[in-house]
């Protein structure tokens, strides 16, 4: 799969302005024929508004499903469209979304660990399942920004078959050396495709340190982004996930019946 991340600086607490942004960087993506684009983290408001969050949030992702999705068929592109600030009821989630060729909404997944340093878990709902879904018949799965500390999520998305794991963040720059160690093992450990598309610019206070990566299941980086906002693009060739599978095969290996995760 051809896939591009788009390393987006989206304006705090501007949900329309970030709109349109988001819509002219995936127009001018679609110029390379690409097969999926990527969007970061919160990229509706930024990470994250504490005053009028429900008001600037989008309801049940109807604003994304509508016009996300829409150039998702106009293009006849796959759109893993980030996530969002997203309201549900009365209570706040950060909802990632992802429309297949057609403009589908194929998958939804709710963040399920919550970045307590900066108290996200007071603003925001936890989610309560992985998601994966597949894309031109790939197996894919996705994960949002401080969920890729938590390797077993990772594990156990990846236990029955995993091709491309897909990582939305907005990390910050102090911490982007993490990131960079953090993508490239769950790459290696799970031998699969990473993508990991950052934002940058700066949320509030917070500055944000783009990095967004494409890295194949050796660990090898095949595309990184500097820090400021921009489209980088590469071509995964999905036959090395059946060779490093028969050269090293971990999963065959494992001894679940001695690990002892609660």
């Amino acid at each position: 799969m051809k896939i591009s991340c788009i390393q987006m600086d989206m304006e705090f607490c501007q949900p329309d302005k970030n709109f349109e942004k988001a819509k002219m960087l995936i127009e001018k993506a679609t110029e390379d024929r690409v097969d999926v684009i990527v969007l970061p983290e919160m990229w509706n408001t930024g990470f994250f508004p504490v005053e009028n969050l429900e008001a600037l949030c989008d309801v049940n992702g109807q604003r994304v499903k509508s016009e996300i999705g829409a150039l998702a068929k106009q293009y006849n592109v796959n759109i893993v469209a980030g996530s969002i600030a997203n309201l549900c009821g009365d209570k706040v989630y950060n909802t990632a979304y992802v429309f297949d060729r057609k403009g589908d909404c194929i998958a939804e997944y709710n963040k399920t660990h919550l970045f307590t340093p900066m108290k996200e878990h007071e603003f925001f709902e936890k989610g309560s399942h992985f998601c994966k879904f597949t894309l031109d018949g790939n197996l894919c799965g996705i994960i949002i920004c401080y969920d890729v500390r938590f390797p077993e999520l990772t594990r156990s998305m990846t236990v029955d078959g995993l091709d491309y794991l897909f990582i939305v963040s907005q990390w910050p720059n102090v911490r982007i050396p993490h990131l960079r160690v953090l993508t490239q093992a769950r790459a290696i450990e799970n031998q699969m495709f990473v993508v990991c598309c950052n934002s940058c610019g700066t949320a509030g206070e917070t500055a944000y340190g783009g990095n967004s990566a494409i890295i194949n299941p050796w660990g090898e980086t095949l595309v990184l982004a500097g820090e400021n906002e921009e489209i980088i693009t590469a071509e995964c060739d999905s036959s090395i996930l059946r060779n490093i599978r028969k050269t090293i095969n971990v999963f065959a290996d494992r001894r679940a019946e001695i690990y002892k995760l609660k």
